[in-house]
């Protein structure tokens, strides 16, 4: 008993001290980079905004949210905490300006995260659909994948090319080069990640696993997973040169064996130092390397970062 109560301290000490290195970090080296001071007005139709002509695939830095579907996950004020990443809906994160989805299925199509399962994927879909059907230059990632301890939906590729066939963006390396412009009228890149079943093949509507990579750890210590987010993406040529997206999440994760296991309090001891990282990827020479960053809880500030360093690379600003 004696030892698990220390170990409890020591692990809160932790959490602290890699707060404190953050918070100093902003002290010393501010959170300003070119294109931070821009605010979208329209993040709805923020990409049409941009000139879709001027804007390439690779130049983009994409918004995204790490289990994207989890807002009414479980039950409200009782397992809802243990496991909710987002407080939107899909469509109310597409029309805020989140342009890349993780969606994690279950057997029977619902969506899930670990053992707690919500609504069915044909929300997910619906919210997409109607996004897309209101808007017409918006593109959109979405990364469905079979969640860790459970089979594959029966016949699911098949199900998301009858669902999004009309938007799907083939699988295609040569996508990478081209602007928002080259690929309309399709509009959704569509990322199947199955456990068992057969993987997207070349050529098809669905792309596979390769083409949407990152560097996931597991940790709720706030500054240990910006190091990691840092050492990671050097580790990667630039968005120019690659022919695959890759994801930068700016999330912890709850651990089991600590006291705070809800989702909101654990995450958010990273949350408010995206543009930090931004500013960081700067002055270590990198931002050429960042493409999709993504976050739990995602917000408007968060967003007008992404967007500002898109428009700076259009500008020729960074």
């Amino acid at each position: 008993m004696g030892s698990e109560i220390s170990k409890q301290i020591q692990r809160r000490k932790d959490v602290l001290r890699e707060a404190k290195v953050l918070r100093d970090l902003i002290e010393t080296c501010g959170t300003q980079f070119p294109g931070c001071d821009y605010c979208c007005l329209d993040r709805k139709n923020w990409m049409n905004g941009l000139d879709p002509e001027k804007l390439p695939l690779f130049k983009i830095v994409w918004p995204g949210t790490h289990d994207s579907a989890t807002n009414k996950i479980g039950i409200r004020f009782m397992s809802r905490p243990f496991a909710q990443c987002q407080s939107l809906s899909i469509y109310d994160q597409l029309v805020g300006g989140t342009r890349v989805f993780d969606i994690r299925v279950q057997e029977d199509r619902r969506v899930c995260h670990g053992i707690l399962a919500t609504y069915s994927v044909d929300v997910v879909l619906n919210d997409i659909k109607k996004f897309l059907g209101e808007t017409k230059s918006e593109i959109i990632i979405l990364e469905v994948r079979t969640e860790f301890g459970h089979q594959d939906p029966p016949e699911f590729d098949q199900y998301l090319v009858d669902q999004l066939g009309e938007y799907l963006i083939g699988q295609d390396e040569c996508v990478f080069c081209k602007t928002i412009a080259d690929l309309l009228p399709k509009r959704v890149i569509c990322v199947w990640k199955p456990r068992n079943s057969p993987k997207p093949q070349a050529g098809g509507p669905l792309w596979s696993e390769g083409y949407l990579k990152d560097d996931w750890i597991n940790t709720d210590l706030p500054s240990t997973k910006f190091d990691s987010n840092m050492k990671h993406l050097g580790e990667q040529p630039p968005a120019s040169m690659r022919k695959y997206f890759y994801r930068v999440e700016n999330t912890v994760t709850p651990q089991a064996d600590n006291p705070v296991v809800c989702v909101k309090p654990v995450t958010n001891r990273i949350h408010g130092y995206a543009r930090l990282f931004i500013s960081r990827c700067f002055s270590k020479g990198l931002t050429e390397r960042l493409q999709i960053f993504s976050t739990d809880f995602i917000d408007g500030d968060f967003i007008d970062a992404c967007i500002g360093l898109t428009c700076a690379r259009i500008e020729g600003k960074a």
